[in-house]
């Protein structure tokens, strides 16, 4: 069955007035447009666009076993603009969330909490904007040392805290915890005259955060991390454990299922130093981009992002008049347009989705067509990868 899906914009403040409103062919809006989110998470689960009144978690707890649908989606899918950076951020593994979820919830009702809920949250991002820009993992030592006598003597007590993976992790948390103020202050002072031809981007992403967050810690943390720019089509993988932080552009985001978060910096939210140290991966080094790849059985058209995690996989199909596809569901799909005009077709029902749109798929459909002419992401459970995939041309 095919139920087409939608949802409103989350205004959280980092979000785009512009972004998302083009995508969908809409003058900018008022406020910002951080987020769309496709799925039934319990926080927002989308609305059925049919005029009922249902969200997709009511449809598939009254209608979804009669389909095939066993239970909650494994997943989330958002549209994610940012215009200014969120907050640095990590998330625990399924071993360590479900620790600290039962940890918590003996704690008293008064008592401020870190878990929401007892899953992980590995995410991938794909960049939709030509330019997307993140923070994501803690970049080697030695090119940190570089970069760091890039900012003269202020930075020289970080530098010699920075000498080894156990001294990085100690290092963020000294950040963290307020005893640094002065030397994060000497260290934001020291952006302006700072110069480097090796670390120009890091600098000056460092100094935009710098107008943001003035005399935040995560500023310097920023410093300590990869400053990765993707180009369209182009995507990372964040593990549990590590460090990141969207900075700008607009991307389509796909998670496993989870509001476990863990902030480090460049937020007014509260920052709970000992967990983040608790659940940080510390090891340094560069995060892979991530390109798609061609999915499995010869398909023509749809490729796949790999992803070795069971919560989620995501495939893009791009379509012509020359050129469709087709995908046999092992799980419900969500299918979400970006490019054109793209027609999703069922058994028994076809919907047209604009860029924007998006429609979810229960797995009793045999086949799921998607031809038109334009993109398609799809997401779906990770034990369903490319393999499910085949060519309809």
């Amino acid at each position: 069955m095919l139920v087409p899906i939608a949802n409103a914009p989350r205004d959280y403040a980092w979000g785009s007035r512009s972004l998302i409103a083009a995508l969908q062919g809409r003058p900018a809006a008022d406020d910002p447009e951080a987020e769309i989110w496709f799925g039934d998470h319990p926080s927002d689960p989308s609305d059925l666009a049919d005029g009922s009144g249902l969200t997709l978690d009511r449809w598939i707890a009254d209608e979804g076993a009669a389909h095939g649908v066993a239970g909650r989606l494994p997943y989330l899918l958002k549209l994610l603009a940012a215009s200014s950076v969120l907050s640095i951020q990590v998330h625990p593994s399924k071993a360590q969330a479900e620790e600290a979820f039962a940890r918590e919830a003996s704690l008293p009702a008064e008592v401020a909490r870190n878990y929401a809920d007892d899953n992980h949250k590995p995410e991938m991002i794909v960049a939709l904007s030509d330019r997307f820009e993140a923070l994501c993992g803690l970049r080697e030592l030695d090119a940190t040392a570089r970069l760091l006598e890039a900012l003269g003597e202020p930075a020289e007590p970080l530098r010699r805290r920075v000498g080894d993976t156990e001294g990085l992790a100690a290092t963020i948390g000294w950040l963290l915890s307020g005893d640094a103020q002065d030397l994060v202050d000497a260290v934001i002072g020291a952006l302006a005259d700072a110069q480097s031809t090796e670390f120009a981007a890091e600098l000056a992403n460092a100094r935009r955060l710098a107008v943001w967050y003035p005399r935040d810690p995560g500023v310097v943390v920023a410093l300590l991390m990869n400053f990765v720019v993707l180009h369209r089509g182009e995507s990372v993988f964040l593990r549990a454990g590590m460090l990141h932080a969207y900075v700008s552009g607009l991307g389509v985001e796909l998670m496993a299922a989870s509001d476990n978060v863990l902030r480090g910096g460049l937020t007014p939210k509260r920052i709970d130093v000992d967990e983040l140290l608790r659940i940080l991966d510390p090891t340094p080094g560069p995060v892979p981009v991530v390109l798609p790849v061609a999915a499995d059985n010869g398909t023509r058209g749809v490729e796949a992002f790999p992803a070795d995690v069971p919560d989620f996989a995501l495939l893009r199909a791009r379509v012509s008049e020359q050129a469709d596809a087709a995908i046999r569901p092992t799980g419900p799909l969500i299918v979400l347009a970006t490019v054109g005009s793209v027609v999703v077709q069922g058994a028994h029902a076809a919907i047209e989705l604009a860029p924007g749109r998006a429609v979810f798929v229960t797995p009793d459909e045999p086949e799921v067509r998607i031809s038109g002419t334009g993109e398609a992401f799809i997401a779906q459970p990770g034990h369903a990868p490319a393999a499910g995939v085949e060519s309809a041309a």
